[in-house]
């Protein structure tokens, strides 16, 4: 009987290493590159993070004009990589293309929906999150003003920007918000002296915290509002780190979650295509609080956020989606 079962077990062993070694992951980031302290660095977090935690590694690629979006995931795919994430909703007609062609690969994209039997399409609720980080921006400020960054002009990102001007408005209805937008290519996301030059114009009009969601742009927007005393509000990744005593706090978007669930998922066989829409209930966004931030964040800051966090979580509070409706109600 020990002796079956010792083979049994060892079978399951074999096996297991088996479907492990099976699982080839790759990710493709956007413009802005793996490494721009945000966005794409999440995704690449959550990929080193399930490399550190089975051993299985994978491979990456950083486009660098949009004809490689297509390119590299068509590349992936030919070479037998499975699944094969694919970051931010630009990649969403190359997704759509090569999935179609490779049905038998998993493909899976942040920020868009691709509705196809082999891709899992992962959204977030940004507005939520940035709701929290507008409320913190509004305890903090001292002239009632306060700025906002984004990248690229798209509906995405007029999401987050109305999400944080609730926020600010729940606190304080008569606090003037300044919303800018970087441009309306691709360039937006990855140009830190615009972001820079943005912020510093908003501080001039009498900002004292800034937000941005604008991937490497908004490196310029934090190192700007810490040059000039004020304070920054990070993106997606954790940037408290940044400029510790200047960054209020982060955003967080949990782009990283997402890739090693989606690898995961695949390594024990239960990848699943559809839509995953990830808020505040699901863990998908927050705000980050650390010993960078943490001299910053008063106790009546942290328990404004939370008590409006669990009010969203139950409904109460109501967060204006901007993509299910165009327009900003505060």
């Amino acid at each position: 009987m020990l002796r079956k079962l010792m083979a049994a077990l060892a079978a399951a062993l074999i096996g297991g290493a088996a479907a492990a070694a099976e699982i080839k992951p790759a990710v493709v980031y956007d413009l802005g590159g793996k490494f721009d302290k945000s966005f794409n660095e999440a995704a690449w977090m959550g990929a080193e993070r399930f490399k550190a935690d089975t051993g299985i590694d994978y491979r990456d690629f950083e486009i660098q004009n949009d004809a490689q979006r297509e390119q590299a995931l068509r590349r992936f795919a030919q070479q037998g990589y499975n699944p094969i994430i694919a970051i931010g909703f630009s990649q969403a007609a190359a997704v759509e293309k090569v999935a179609a062609e490779f049905p038998e690969v998993n493909f899976g994209i942040v920020d868009m929906v691709v509705d196809l039997p082999n891709v899992r399409s992962i959204l977030f609720r940004e507005h939520e999150g940035s709701f929290l980080v507008g409320v913190m921006a509004a305890m903090a400020s001292k002239t009632g003003k306060v700025g906002f960054v984004g990248g690229m002009d798209i509906p995405l990102i007029r999401r987050f920007a109305c999400g944080y001007l609730g926020g600010v408005r729940y606190v304080n209805p008569k606090a003037e918000v300044f919303q800018q937008m970087t441009g309306d290519t691709g360039a937006a996301w990855n140009d830190p002296a615009k972001g820079a030059e943005i912020a510093r114009s908003q501080i001039d009009r009498g900002a004292d915290v800034i937000y941005h969601a604008a991937g490497g742009t908004g490196v310029g927007v934090l190192q700007a509002a810490a040059e000039a005393g004020v304070l920054g509000i990070g993106v997606d990744s954790n940037q408290n780190g940044l400029h510790p005593g200047h960054v209020l706090t982060s955003m967080l978007k949990r782009v990283d979650q997402a890739v090693y669930k989606a690898f995961e998922d695949a390594m024990k066989g239960q990848f699943t295509a559809g839509i995953y829409v990830l808020g505040l209930k699901e863990d998908g966004v927050g705000y980050a609080m650390d010993e960078n931030n943490a001299p910053l964040v008063t106790p009546e800051m942290k328990a404004a956020v939370e008590a409006a966090a669990d009010k969203i979580r139950s409904g109460e509070i109501v967060v204006h989606d901007y993509m299910s409706d165009m327009s900003c109600p505060y």
